[in-house]
Protein backbone atom coordinates (compact mmCIF):
# COMPACT_ATOMS: atom_id res chain seq x y z
CA UNK A 1 0.00 0.00 0.00
CA UNK A 2 1.35 3.44 -0.87
CA UNK A 3 0.45 7.06 -0.33
CA UNK A 4 -2.02 8.09 2.37
CA UNK A 5 -3.00 4.48 3.06
CA UNK A 6 0.46 3.45 4.22
CA UNK A 7 0.32 2.06 7.70
CA UNK A 8 -3.07 0.40 7.47
CA UNK A 9 -3.10 -2.69 9.66
CA UNK A 10 -5.67 -4.60 7.62
CA UNK A 11 -6.05 -5.16 3.88
CA UNK A 12 -7.77 -2.14 2.33
CA UNK A 13 -10.28 -4.35 0.54
CA UNK A 14 -11.59 -5.52 3.94
CA UNK A 15 -12.12 -1.99 5.27
CA UNK A 16 -15.25 0.12 5.15
CA UNK A 17 -15.13 2.70 2.35
CA UNK A 18 -14.61 5.61 4.78
CA UNK A 19 -11.83 3.97 6.81
CA UNK A 20 -8.85 4.85 4.55
CA UNK A 21 -9.77 8.57 4.61
CA UNK A 22 -10.29 8.47 8.38
CA UNK A 23 -6.88 6.84 8.65
CA UNK A 24 -5.32 9.56 6.49
CA UNK A 25 -6.84 12.25 8.70
CA UNK A 26 -5.74 10.54 11.93
CA UNK A 27 -2.18 10.05 10.68
CA UNK A 28 -2.08 13.66 9.51
CA UNK A 29 -3.41 14.88 12.87
CA UNK A 30 -0.70 12.92 14.67
CA UNK A 31 1.93 14.43 12.38
CA UNK A 32 0.64 17.98 12.92
CA UNK A 33 0.64 17.56 16.71
CA UNK A 34 4.13 16.10 16.57
CA UNK A 35 5.24 19.17 14.58
CA UNK A 36 3.72 21.43 17.27
CA UNK A 37 5.83 19.64 19.86
CA UNK A 38 9.00 19.87 17.78
CA UNK A 39 8.57 23.58 17.05
CA UNK A 40 7.82 24.33 20.71
CA UNK A 41 10.95 22.50 21.83
CA UNK A 42 13.08 24.22 19.20
CA UNK A 43 11.70 27.64 20.14
CA UNK A 44 12.29 27.00 23.84
CA UNK A 45 15.90 25.97 23.18
CA UNK A 46 16.64 28.77 20.70
CA UNK A 47 18.91 31.64 21.75
CA UNK A 48 18.11 33.86 18.77
CA UNK A 49 14.94 35.92 19.39
CA UNK A 50 14.06 36.32 15.71
CA UNK A 51 14.45 32.60 15.02
CA UNK A 52 12.37 31.84 18.14
CA UNK A 53 9.61 34.09 16.79
CA UNK A 54 9.64 32.24 13.46
CA UNK A 55 9.55 28.84 15.17
CA UNK A 56 6.66 29.93 17.39
CA UNK A 57 4.81 31.21 14.31
CA UNK A 58 5.36 27.85 12.61
CA UNK A 59 4.12 26.07 15.75
CA UNK A 60 0.88 28.07 15.71
CA UNK A 61 0.40 27.23 12.02
CA UNK A 62 0.69 23.53 12.85
CA UNK A 63 -1.92 24.01 15.59
CA UNK A 64 -4.27 25.47 13.00
CA UNK A 65 -3.69 22.50 10.70
CA UNK A 66 -4.34 20.09 13.58
CA UNK A 67 -7.63 21.77 14.44
CA UNK A 68 -8.76 21.69 10.81
CA UNK A 69 -8.15 17.95 10.79
CA UNK A 70 -9.90 17.50 14.13
CA UNK A 71 -12.95 19.33 12.78
CA UNK A 72 -12.97 17.14 9.66
CA UNK A 73 -12.80 14.06 11.87
CA UNK A 74 -15.62 15.39 14.07
CA UNK A 75 -17.80 15.82 10.99
CA UNK A 76 -17.07 12.31 9.69
CA UNK A 77 -16.98 10.17 12.85
CA UNK A 78 -20.14 10.31 14.97
CA UNK A 79 -18.63 8.80 18.13
CA UNK A 80 -15.81 11.32 18.07
CA UNK A 81 -18.35 14.11 17.61
CA UNK A 82 -20.13 12.96 20.76
CA UNK A 83 -16.92 13.04 22.77
CA UNK A 84 -16.06 16.47 21.38
CA UNK A 85 -19.44 17.75 22.63
CA UNK A 86 -18.75 16.22 26.04
CA UNK A 87 -15.20 17.40 26.61
CA UNK A 88 -14.14 20.27 24.33
CA UNK A 89 -14.86 23.77 25.58
CA UNK A 90 -16.39 22.54 28.83
CA UNK A 91 -15.46 23.73 32.29
CA UNK A 92 -14.98 21.62 35.38
CA UNK A 93 -12.80 18.61 36.04
CA UNK A 94 -12.36 16.67 32.83
CA UNK A 95 -12.70 13.25 34.43
CA UNK A 96 -15.93 14.28 36.13
CA UNK A 97 -17.64 15.12 32.83
CA UNK A 98 -17.78 11.43 31.94
CA UNK A 99 -18.58 10.35 35.47
CA UNK A 100 -21.58 12.66 35.47
CA UNK A 101 -22.96 10.70 32.50
CA UNK A 102 -22.43 13.53 30.04
CA UNK A 103 -20.53 11.50 27.42
CA UNK A 104 -22.57 11.17 24.25
CA UNK A 105 -22.69 7.53 23.19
Amino acid sequence: MTGGSAGLHEPVEKLAAATPDLHRALVSLREELEAVDWYRQRADACDDAELREILEHNMREEMEHAMMLLEWLRRHEAHLAGHVRTYIGRSGRITELEEAGKVAK
